[in-house]
């Protein structure tokens, strides 16, 4: 089922699927600023990354002892979420443990999804609930949404740039295949724009470490129209887009959480980036697309 909220400025489609955008439209000019999933580059629009962020080591981890499967990036994307709320500008979705969950992740939680659109922007806020009393939550969550670049048809994808504030160099954490390394990591020259290419990519995306507020967008020279994402207290962000094609989008991913590391011990509990939420407590977590 799809759900449609709109501003004075934006239309905004999301499905009960995964929770998934599908689609952010100026209103005035029709212009779609989310990637369409085209499935010769990538078949996702924005999914929801919960309860991992990036891959596990062999599509495994354990905890207690015993040993979980779970793909890539966790089931929250393919999961059928309820709507709690909706009014004309914003919308509540929710989804809970059970036991085809239990199967992969032995934990009890609640995850909500509140999209919210006012202007020229979309807040997107993630509540995940510890359900259980007495046993801690373990978790990972983040976005990945992606935008069209180009954004006009009369420009091409090495016109645009990302832009980073504040404008100050920041940690990245190279890949090694699908995994983290950060026995590896440098210090990114994100006090200065980036020119978008293919190249940039070829290693799989960029993954920086950060702190409080940031904005990074992506931009031209030619053309008014641009794409930020604003988060506050994220811990990574990743820049994607598909190595060794011409994929003509970019994602800007804010996500608590990492994939595996190179030398990861498997034991969720020691996971990189993991998060462990109380019994009984709520983590909430957003972030804000703004379009131009």
């Amino acid at each position: 089922m799809s759900i449609i909220l709109k501003s004075n400025q934006l239309t905004v489609v999301v499905s009960t699927k995964g929770a998934e955008l599908q689609s952010i439209q100026k209103t005035d000019t029709g212009a779609e600023y989310l990637w369409q999933g085209d499935p010769t580059y990538w078949n996702r629009k924005a999914p929801v990354l919960f309860p991992i962020v990036g891959r596990l080591k062999d599509n495994q981890y354990t905890y207690k002892g015993q040993s979980y499967t779970m793909n890539q990036h966790g089931f929250a994307r393919d999961a059928v979420f309820t709507v709690l709320e909706e009014t004309e500008n914003r919308v509540t979705l929710q989804f809970k443990a059970n036991e085809e969950t239990k199967k992969a992740y032995p934990f009890d939680f609640s995850l909500c999804i509140t999209y919210t659109v006012m202007e020229d922007k979309v807040s997107v806020e993630y509540a995940v609930q510890n359900t259980n009393e007495s046993e801690v939550l373990y978790f990972s969550i983040g976005g990945h949404p992606g935008f069209n670049v180009p954004l006009t048809e009369d420009t091409a994808f090495e016109d645009y740039y990302l832009s980073f504030l504040p404008r100050k160099s920041r940690k990245q954490i190279p890949l090694s295949g699908p995994f983290a390394d950060p026995a590896q990591t440098t210090l990114a020259q994100t006090n200065t724009t980036l020119r978008l290419s293919r190249e940039l990519f070829e290693n799989d995306a960029l993954v920086f470490e950060v702190k409080e507020k940031n904005t990074f967008s992506i931009l031209s020279d030619k053309t008014e129209r641009s794409v930020s994402v604003m988060f506050e207290n994220y811990p990574y962000v990743g820049i994607w887009s598909v190595p060794g094609k011409e994929a003509p989008f970019v994602c800007i991913e804010p996500w608590h959480g990492i994939a595996d590391t190179v030398d990861a011990s498997g034991d969720l509990e020691d996971k990189l980036g993991s998060r462990s939420l109380p019994g009984k407590e709520t983590f909430t977590t957003s972030y804000t697309i703004q379009l131009t």
